[in-house]
Formats: C-alpha cells, structure tokens, sequence
C-alpha cells in the first residue's frame, strides 16, 4: 500500500481546476509503536505549516466503525486546511518541511490522502 504520494498524483492535483482552499483528509495506519512516534511529525508540520497557510482542523485517533469492511480501521485521522493548492505545493518544496517528512513515513504502514475541496450547496 502507498504511503507518500506519487509524481503522478502531485501532477493530477496540479490540474485540478480549483483556486480555493483545499482540505487534506489524511487517513493513517501506523507500524508497532509508530504512533507515538508519528506525534514527532505533527509538532513538525505545526512549526513549518503554519508559514504556507496550513491549519489544522483536527486530529484523533480512530475508533469503531459503524459502516465500512471488517478490517477497514484506521489508527489516526488528520484533517488539514490548506489556503490554496499553491499553500500545499510551497510545504511540500520547504526544505526545512522536507527534512522532517521522514517522520510520517517511518512511522506508517499504510496511508490514504484525500484532496477534499468545499462543496457549496
């Protein structure tokens, strides 16, 4: 299972028509022990997110599902504000952010990342 992003995937948001603000639906599972050490990357992106625009919305750890596949569980959901696509883009070229990044993907097994935009109704 991914756990970052591909080049492909960056290039498709990319395209995506939307100049808004974007919400990073982040849902994770973490290796034995990686979620205590996961609390490392999140004090890292709350120093360096916050430089390009990030808020984060919340964090909490996963629960029971009520509709969904056995199995279907994640350990930590994470819901991040981003003021644009190009907020997002300029994290993930910060070379001080890029120097942390190890942080999430050493501490995961598997990831989802969804690009969520608001939805007007």
């Amino acid at each position: 299972m991914a756990i970052d992003p591909t080049d492909a995937a960056v290039q498709a948001l990319a395209d995506i028509d939307h100049d808004g603000p974007i919400y990073m639906l982040n849902l994770l599972r973490f290796r034995e022990g990686g979620m205590e050490e996961y609390e490392a990357y999140v004090r890292h992106c709350k120093i360096h997110g916050p430089r390009h625009g990030a808020e984060f919305m919340y964090l909490g750890k996963g629960g029971h599902v009520l509709v969904g596949e056995e199995g279907q569980t994640w350990d930590a959901v994470w819901l991040v504000r981003y003021p644009s696509k190009a907020g997002f883009f300029a994290i993930l070229h910060d070379p001080d952010f890029k120097a942390g990044f190890h942080l999430r993907s050493d501490t995961l097994v598997e990831a989802v990342l969804q690009v969520t935009t608001p939805w007007e109704i």
